[in-house]
């Protein structure tokens, strides 16, 4: 019984260290993915390309299947987000299901009047 409970404990362990590695690879790969956008020559689709090639050679396709970019105002300054909404990573029946959604923002280039003169 005791060896039954220590390989439970240790597959939920494993479990998170393994949804938290997915979720730090894709907010890793949304982050360089909005910087790659956000560059006076890219556009939003450059950086939703390099974001799903990040996933698909550091995760798998999979993760890659919903990537999107939109250009924000925020305190009124234009930024690109790229937002990923993957699978949460589950082994064997046991553990949490749905979708994990993670972003990255970058400061666009194209800053159209906020300079001063």
């Amino acid at each position: 019984m005791v060896a039954g409970l220590l390989l439970l404990v240790a597959m939920g362990v494993f479990q998170l260290g393994l949804a938290l590695y997915v979720r730090n690879s894709l907010i890793s790969a949304a982050s360089e993915g909005a910087r790659f956008g956000a560059r006076a020559d890219a556009g939003l689709q450059a950086g939703v390309d390099r974001t799903t090639q990040l996933i698909t050679a550091g995760l798998s396709e999979r993760f890659a299947d919903d990537v999107t970019a939109v250009e924000r105002t925020a305190d009124g300054v234009r930024v690109v987000e790229v937002t990923v909404r993957a699978p949460l990573p589950v082994i064997g029946p046991i553990g949490p299901s749905g979708r994990l959604v993670v972003s990255g923002r970058a400061f666009s280039e194209n800053q159209v009047g906020t300079g001063t003169s």
